[in-house]
């Protein structure tokens, strides 16, 4: 069994500024529980969810507070030894993309990590089959649609193969057919056992995909459930400035 923990996180990014406050949730594959599911991090600009990826990144350090990969903390692993583990995809595809063609961006961070020519090739082969990349290998990402871009970072991370992927708002500035090639892939991961974290805005995007949702607010967790509850619960989506999805309202006008 594979666990991401987070145990009593805070964070500033200032004095007397606190992002986040005093914040534990876990994430494990292969339980009977939701802590297992794919997970959407939800909640208005703000409140605290950007933070906490990058906490779970090891990009920033937090202030007090544990982050535990499989009982070991992040903060004593190297850079490399956390995205052998943790792979996380970009609100922005530009912060992401540093090669001339597509092909070359699939392969730099398996390189990076020492991956054997091999498991390169076949790995490309699979995510370009996956996003429907195969034609466009040999040109530049930036020749290419923002959409297009997003699916190349996704990927990217995908072809890394690591333990637990970690989606920043995926689905901005991405068509239908970009949405489904994530749909899938969101699937695929996680009956591949990986763990799937997301945050996004994109409601109707959480209840097709996310079937447990973390909602948060001014740097707390209001709640942790499954989409079902959490969007039943009106109290709760009005607390946190969310829409309902329109499935849901539906299902509501319906009984």
């Amino acid at each position: 069994m594979m666990q991401l923990e987070i145990k009593n996180l805070s964070f500033s990014y200032e004095k007397n500024q606190q992002i986040l406050h005093n914040v534990s949730v876990s994430f494990q594959n292969g339980s009977d529980d939701q802590t297992s599911l794919p997970t959407a991090i939800i909640g208005q600009n703000g409140a605290g969810k950007s933070t906490l990826v990058k906490l779970l990144k090891g990009l920033i350090k937090p202030d007090q507070g544990q982050i535990l990969q499989d009982n070991q903390a992040i903060s004593t692993q190297s850079v490399a030894e956390i995205a052998r583990q943790i792979g996380m995809v970009f609100q922005n595809p530009n912060d992401q993309i540093f090669k001339n063609t597509v092909s070359a961006e699939l392969e730099f961070g398996m390189k990076n990590l020492g991956f054997d020519k091999m498991k390169i090739r076949e790995n490309v082969a699979f995510v370009a089959e996956l996003f429907s990349l195969n034609d466009v290998l040999d040109k530049n990402p930036y020749d290419l649609s923002l959409s297009t871009r997003k699916l190349i970072t996704v990927a990217s991370v995908m072809a890394m193969d690591p333990k637990i992927i970690i989606f920043d708002e995926p689905t901005i500035a991405q068509d239908l057919r970009g949405k489904k090639a994530l749909s899938k892939a969101i699937k695929l991961l996680s009956e591949q056992g990986k763990i799937v974290i997301s945050i996004l805005h994109d409601m109707e995007f959480v209840y097709d995909n996310f079937p447990r949702v973390i909602v948060m607010n001014e740097g707390e967790i209001l709640a942790d459930d499954t989409r079902e509850r959490i969007f039943d619960d009106e109290a709760l989506i009005k607390k946190a400035g969310l829409d309902t999805p329109v499935a849901v309202k539906i299902a509501k006008l319906k009984k």
